[in-house]
């Protein structure tokens, strides 16, 4: 895939579609706490209201009961009474009116004329009155002979014995009622229902009195079978907006980080895979000039190192034979880079054969010592009981072992201790080499399997990417940790052989 779509696609995926997903949810939830919070503040309303009218009943039913205490204690004329309800509706402007009727409903005494025109005993709270002997509550608003909308309470006036003798009615003024109630919350919207939900009084609906369920919250009033049926307070669209924000902002900053550690991560693996390739590259062109030009080399030199031996034997003077003692060396060095890029050059098609790894080190021990010996180290070996074989090549193995035993012999400039330990895995071998040499510096252990990069004077670059070439050629890996002038550990792992069956 293009880099260039492919971090498109990155970033769709990593940034817009948790973004868009994400503002999704962030705004629901901000519409679910606006609702929240506006159902809360309608429950609030309707409670202050529902407060307000078992308030304004309790004292309305207050003032009845002492009006029909005294209105029972009057043996004369019920005119006398007028002047009482006359002081009452003074002192509660709430009251269109209140009076006092006689068992066929005609009112026998009133604080005004409105309601003075004809019997009432047709209207259904005063039959109610009648029936229960007991203060009722109008179920629908009546209307007055000066337009006055009111809701009508009537109480019974009993005697000793328990017979209804007269009804003390009040007319609750409705505007009265609406103004208290706007008054306690001015923007709310809201109606009073009857029992049977039909709307008693409306209040801020603007001529509209009917809202929908879904959009409403109903509170029961304690003291009579009306509702407060509040209307939900608008959504905020701002205030959502402005709660979803801070989350859609804090997951697109986050999301766009997470983009981009990701495509430092990709950058990094990438540069690591181009590095690979290169190396591959290198060792692909060492390999192929290797193969075409190892037999042109060789051949020269296996003539030159044939006339350097006639000429040896002619001249025998001993600063001639130093001479020829040089030469020999010096084409014995070419004849080893030779085979090292033969090695670079055979990635594949290895002979390989069950080997016990215990006894390529056992083999390798004489020379080993030997060249410990002679560099004043002490060497020691550390071996498992129980076989350790793999399927590798008996000669490259012991080529990989001498080429990292001279490098840490000549590590160690003043002595120390060489330790080889061989541990068998679950399914692994592990040769650990340790010295006590001056190590590595910091910076060069990256280096280290670079081609053509040494440290040494004499050093071709090639011995320990041979090595790798050859422990990769068997499924093997190699490790390198070092600290200067402590010493440097290799750590070898072969796959253990499977035994069929």
């Amino acid at each position: 895939m293009n880099i260039r779509y492919r971090n498109v696609f990155l970033y769709v995926l990593i940034v817009i579609i948790p973004t868009v997903f994400g503002s999704f949810f962030f705004l629901l939830n901000a519409v679910e706490h606006s609702d929240e919070d506006r159902l809360d503040e309608a429950r609030w309303t309707g409670s202050i209201h529902q407060r307000s009218w078992d308030q304004l009943i309790s004292e309305t039913v207050t003032t009845l009961e002492m009006l029909s205490m005294t209105a029972g204690t009057f043996n004369t004329d019920p005119k006398n009474l007028e002047s009482l309800l006359q002081q009452a509706l003074q002192l509660d402007p709430r009251y269109g009116g209140i009076y006092l009727l006689d068992r066929t409903g005609k009112v026998l005494s009133g604080s005004n004329q409105f309601f003075t025109d004809s019997d009432h005993l047709d209207k259904e709270y005063i039959k109610e009155v009648y029936r229960t002997k007991d203060i009722v509550i109008s179920n629908t608003p009546d209307t007055l002979s000066n337009g006055q909308t009111v809701i009508g309470i009537g109480k019974p006036v009993l005697n000793e014995e328990g017979e209804l003798l007269s009804i003390i009615a009040a007319h609750m003024r409705v505007d009265y009622v609406q103004n208290i109630m706007r008054l306690l919350t001015p923007d709310a919207k809201l109606s009073v229902l009857n029992f049977e939900g039909k709307p008693i009084m409306d209040i801020n609906m603007d001529g509209d009195s009917s809202f929908s369920d879904q959009n409403s919250i109903s509170i029961p009033i304690d003291r009579l079978p009306w509702t407060i049926k509040v209307e939900l307070p608008k959504r905020k669209v701002l205030d959502i907006i402005q709660d979803a924000a801070q989350y859609i902002l804090f997951l697109i900053i986050i999301s766009h980080i997470l983009f981009l550690l990701i495509k430092y991560w990709n950058l990094k693996k990438q540069t690591e895979n181009e590095k690979k390739e290169n190396e591959l590259q290198k060792l692909e062109l060492v390999g192929t000039l290797a193969a075409s030009t190892a037999h042109e080399i060789r051949n020269p030199l296996t003539g030159i190192r044939g006339l350097v031996q006639l000429l040896s034997e002619k001249y025998t003077n001993t600063h001639d034979q130093y001479y020829f003692s040089v030469i020999n060396n010096e084409i014995s060095r070419i004849n080893e880079i030779v085979s090292e890029f033969l090695i670079l050059g055979k990635p594949t098609a290895q002979k390989k054969e069950t080997i016990d790894l215990r006894n390529i080190i056992k083999e390798l021990e004489p020379l080993i010592i030997s060249e410990a010996n002679l560099h004043n180290v002490r060497f020691l070996t550390f071996l498992p009981d129980k076989p350790a074989e793999a399927d590798c090549n008996k000669d490259q193995i012991k080529q990989v072992l001498l080429n990292i035993t001279k490098n840490a012999f000549e590590s160690m400039h003043n002595g120390g201790d060489l330790t080889i330990k061989l541990s068998r895995l679950p399914s692994k071998a592990q040769i650990k080499i340790i010295d006590t040499g001056s190590g590595i510096p910091e910076g060069e252990i990256e280096k280290i399997f670079t081609p053509f990069y040494t440290s040494k004077d004499t050093g071709t670059g090639l011995g320990l990417v041979v090595c790798r070439r050859i422990l990769q050629s068997f499924g093997g890996e190699i490790f390198i940790t070092s600290k200067e002038d402590q010493g440097t550990q290799v750590d070898i792992f072969l796959p253990i052989h499977k035994h069929k069956g």
